[in-house]
């Protein structure tokens, strides 16, 4: 059965099997186990706690410093929807990250296009695919495959876009229908997106938390909890409803993209070279790899977005930032000053930011 989360309801239906007994492990535990190949990632889930009140502050502060440039994106993104759809929209996001962005576009087509939209929720999971159940139930909703709209927020190194990609295959392959395997995204740095806003890689504010602005839902599980009829799992941490800014986020976004559309209209998506972007990001992950002595690239998370979730919700290594003093990796900063990890400045870098996840061979 869907919910909506703490978003209001028709904003979004997660399709997810809330868990009452939540597979929950420390940090250090769970990336032990990953690393050993005992577990999958997506087999547990790590306990969340609310963000500090100074941590906090850095969250609001890079919403006052980025909202523009978020809901300008998200209205370029909506604008490349609008054109590229014909008739009724189904938005299919990618939990979490993609879960505000689909909010704030389905208002956007709705608002400012006139398009009729529903919007989903729905989990993909590195090297075991996309919840075809949830696929199967968007289909039998009477959504036509065509209309579907993969959303996610960005692209790292481009792992999920091409997890989507074969999957999405394989389920069209399977069923005989044409859902279009493509990743919809804000910012593009891996270029492995078929459709983004930009390729510029910005403090996007909704990646710096973690449930308190995805509509409390935790990343999605999917182990021996979950049966073969069901959705992938999830928490709903209501508990933290009380600090709860999953709404406010999304309406402020919201409000700043239909005025931006009522005076300066909306800005044109910029060029992306994907082929550019993909030549750099493989040669910055060999190099990096190389460097550090790293046999597996999944320990190498490029670009705020993903650098913020290593030092979240990982063990990490390293941070590596561009500009100590740029606004955009204040966070970042914070965090690893609370986690005790290194910091160092590479003015070459081509991203803002990069972390690098502990090996277990370090000890």
């Amino acid at each position: 059965m869907s919910f909506c989360g703490s978003y209001r309801q028709g904003d979004v239906s997660f399709l997810l099997k809330r868990l009452a007994q939540p597979p929950l492990i420390d940090i250090v535990s769970k990336e032990r186990l990953i690393q050993s190949g005992a577990r999958h990632y997506s087999e547990m889930l790590s306990p969340e706690a609310l963000p500090s009140s100074r941590y906090l502050k850095l969250f609001k502060d890079a919403c006052a410093a980025n909202r523009q440039q978020m809901a300008g994106d998200c209205l370029s993104l909506a604008a490349l929807i609008a054109a590229r759809r014909h008739g009724a929209v189904t938005l299919v996001s990618l939990v979490r990250a993609g879960t505000p962005v689909g909010v704030i576009l389905r208002h956007l087509l709705q608002s400012v296009m006139g398009r009729q939209v529903v919007h989903y929720s729905l989990s993909i999971i590195r090297d075991r695919g996309i919840d075809e159940v949830a696929l199967q139930h968007i289909l039998e909703q009477g959504h036509a495959p065509e209309s579907i709209v993969f959303i996610d927020g960005w692209t790292g190194k481009g792992v999920i876009s091409r997890e989507l990609a074969r999957a999405t295959s394989d389920f069209n392959r399977r069923h005989g229908v044409a859902i279009d395997s493509g990743l919809y995204v804000l910012s593009d740095l891996a270029g492995t997106a078929a459709c983004a806003a930009s390729a510029i890689d910005y403090l996007i504010p909704s990646g710096i938390l973690n449930a308190t602005v995805s509509g409390l839902v935790s990343r999605s599980v999917l182990n021996e909890s979950i049966g073969a009829g069901d959705f992938h799992g999830c928490v709903y941490y209501d508990m933290f409803e009380p600090y709860d800014l999953s709404r406010q986020f999304a309406d402020g976004m919201i409000a700043e993209g239909i005025a931006q559309a009522a005076g300066a209209g909306i800005r044109e998506a910029l060029p992306i070279d994907h082929r550019k972007l993909a030549a750099v990001s493989t040669e910055y992950l060999l190099a990096t790899m190389a460097q550090h002595g790293l046999s597996d690239p999944n320990l190498v998370k490029p670009g705020i977005g993903e650098a913020t979730r290593v030092l979240l919700r990982r063990v990490p290594r390293l941070l590596i930032v561009r500009d100590a003093d740029a606004p955009d990796v204040a966070h970042l900063k914070a965090l690893a000053t609370e986690k005790s990890v290194s910091l160092i400045v590479d003015p070459h870098l081509p991203y803002q930011a990069v972390s690098l996840i502990r090996s277990a061979l370090d000890g």
